[in-house]
């Protein structure tokens, strides 16, 4: 018998135990070779609760990222409130904590002063299809681009909500009813001085205290989209609620410039596939919303509804000149060709 030194027995019972293990299926090499890498989760964060239009863009593009990347990014939404503030939210961004989030211009025009344009009104035209195509200009996409990468952020897309309607105890008629009026409004100054220019007295406040601060009078009046009033349900602390088509609330999505631009052309090109289609999607989801706000409001009859007249609208545009102006001054040469290619665009819808 030939002896077999004790080295060459082990490599053989090696080989052995190997070729059992693959001789029929590859149970043997489980843990032998790498699984599949594990997801990764992007945290997104919201300036509205859960069910708002915020919310349906977000659950649309979560759904949309899973199955484009087939689950290898999954998507977690945190509602208005569970995190933080609006401002907080942009700082959370800024520092990496959180991936994505909406940063609506009330709140973002604090680091982006051109995101100001946002605020004023009248820019925008009546027709939604008019205002998609103005918000999807190259042009334009590229200036706004450029002034959120100065801030250290990347804007992702931007969201129009529908129109801002205003609420008070009383109609909203005409520039003189804002008068003396302690209007709330978001961080940034601009959204104080289109207030301040119809003779409101602007009061800076958090969304989720407002409903608080109207009920103990502490601000007499607030301004957002019909399916907020009913959302935060403000009608119960208003006696009236003005459908002036005054200004669109469009926010932002964002994540931090440093986090998007060290993600691979694949993950950035998820993102675009993702995004593709959203615009129409969400006008649908946010005309629905505020048309049914409005009924609601309507059959509770527990609120005045008010809409301006083409006159009364004029008179607003009219005393809104000196807002426009401080836009022009805080947003630079840039602001002013944001400005100038929205006006130009109007036109020519």
């Amino acid at each position: 018998m030939t002896a077999v030194s004790a080295p060459s027995l082990i490599l053989m019972m090696a080989s052995t135990l190997f070729l059992v293990a693959c001789s029929d299926n590859d149970d043997g090499l489980t843990g032998l070779f790498p699984a599949d890498p594990e997801p990764e989760t992007w945290r997104f964060a919201l300036e509205e609760v859960g069910g708002s239009v915020q919310d349906a863009w977000a659950q649309e593009f979560r759904r949309r990222m899973e199955d484009i990347s087939d689950g290898q990014v999954q998507v977690e939404i945190y509602p208005y409130g569970s995190i933080g503030t609006s401002p907080h939210l942009t700082q959370l961004v800024t520092d990496g904590r959180v991936h994505l989030a909406f940063a609506s211009s009330g709140h973002v025009a604090d680091k982006v002063p051109e995101a100001g344009i946002f605020l004023l009104p009248f820019v925008f035209p009546d027709d939604d299809q008019a205002t998609r195509t103005i918000l999807a200009d190259q042009e334009l996409g590229e200036l706004l681009q450029a002034a959120w990468a100065d801030a250290g952020l990347q804007l992702l897309s931007l969201v129009p909500e529908g129109w801002m309607t205003w609420t008070a105890n009383r109609p909203l008629l005409q520039p003189g009813d804002f008068s003396g009026l302690r209007m709330r409004t978001m961080t940034a100054p601009m959204h104080g001085t289109v207030f301040e220019a119809w003779g409101a007295e602007p009061i800076t406040m958090p969304y989720g205290e407002v409903h608080e601060a109207l009920q103990l009078g502490q601000v007499d009046g607030q301004s957002n989209p019909a399916f907020a009033v009913t959302e935060m349900k403000f009608q119960e602390v208003q006696s009236d609620i003005t459908l002036p088509r005054a200004t669109r609330f469009v926010t932002s999505v964002i994540s931090s410039r440093d986090w998007y631009q060290n993600l691979d052309s694949t993950h950035r090109q998820w993102i675009d596939e993702a995004s593709n289609g959203l615009p129409g999607f969400i006008d649908e989801v946010q005309r629905e919303y505020n048309q049914r706000s409005v009924e609601q409001l309507r059959q509770s009859g527990r609120v005045g509804i008010h809409t301006l007249s083409d006159e009364q609208r004029s008179a607003f545009q009219e005393a809104s000149k000196p807002a426009v102006d401080a836009y022009r001054n805080q947003s630079g040469a840039r602001g002013q060709r944001i400005l100038e290619r929205i006006q130009a665009l109007a036109t020519d819808q």
